[in-house]
């Protein structure tokens, strides 16, 4: 057997195919609800266990593992395992939410956090994030990366983003209203076996779970001009994954999942 990737059921799908791409084995920990298992986590470390990645909050999932259920994964792992938390999502979080993450990095030898430009900043084109790690962990990043891995231009986007903090907290809130205020909408659902999993991200994870399947949802949104995902291919085939647009956006979103729902 080779070396273990590590990471939670509906985690990130880029973590099982990373680990492939480089001899690795991929090991995926039972999920608790959709969230995060820390037991379940600690229980599927073995001695082959090189890095464990933790999304934080979830995708496609959204939900989120609190500072103590991190803290509580972080002081059961052995100090020989990178741990990887992935905060591409962090910037929707209130102050109260934060996971604690950067404090790891920033004391302890073996935690990295990644964060990313793509999401609330809107730069998903240009390929551009950052990391916080310990001198050892970044110099040995260095020695793998790809040459040349970002532009002039996404290095000019990702400092004017920075810049541009009042942006970052109209769009944070912004995104907690519409995200509560849609799953409200789609809770009124219920009675089509409508559940909607608790998101602390700009989207939300909607399970199908009565007559009319996600599969068909999904096809009647498309023909009504609303792109989601559907999400077979990561072990939700009752699952779209929506994300929060404007307040005309996500009205309209949710009068054509009622109409799909409807018939």
């Amino acid at each position: 057997m080779g070396d273990e990737i590590l990471y939670v059921r509906y985690g990130f799908a880029v973590y099982e195919i990373a680990a492939r791409r480089v001899g690795a084995v991929p090991v995926e920990a039972d999920d608790r609800d959709y969230a995060t298992d820390v037991d379940a986590l600690l229980a599927a470390v073995t001695d082959r266990t090189r890095v464990v990645y933790l999304a934080n909050p979830n995708n496609p999932t959204g939900t989120l593992a609190t500072r103590e259920e991190v803290a509580r994964l972080y002081a059961g792992l052995p100090k020989n395992v990178l741990f990887v938390i992935d905060q591409a999502y962090s910037e929707y979080l209130s102050e109260a939410e934060d996971d604690g993450g950067l404090e790891l990095a920033k004391t302890q030898p073996n935690v990295f956090i990644t964060r990313t430009f793509s999401k609330i900043h809107g730069l998903a084109a240009e390929r551009i994030g950052w990391g916080y790690a310990a001198a050892e962990v970044i110099s040995a990043l260095h020695r793998i990366r790809l040459p040349f891995n970002v532009t002039r231009a996404g290095q000019a986007a990702a400092v004017a983003a920075l810049g541009d903090e009042e942006f970052v907290t109209h769009s944070r809130e912004h995104n907690a209203e519409w995200r509560a205020w849609l799953a409200g909408e789609l809770e009124s659902l219920g009675n089509h076996g409508v559940r909607v999993v608790p998101s602390a991200t700009n989207f939300l994870l909607v399970l199908f779970e009565g007559d009319v399947s996600a599969e068909t949802v999904y096809n009647r949104l498309m023909e009504a001009g609303y792109i989601v995902r559907w999400l077979p291919g990561q072990g939700l085939p009752h699952a779209l994954r929506m994300t929060i647009g404007t307040a005309e956006e996500t009205r309209g979103l949710a009068a054509a999942i009622r109409a799909a729902l409807n018939g």
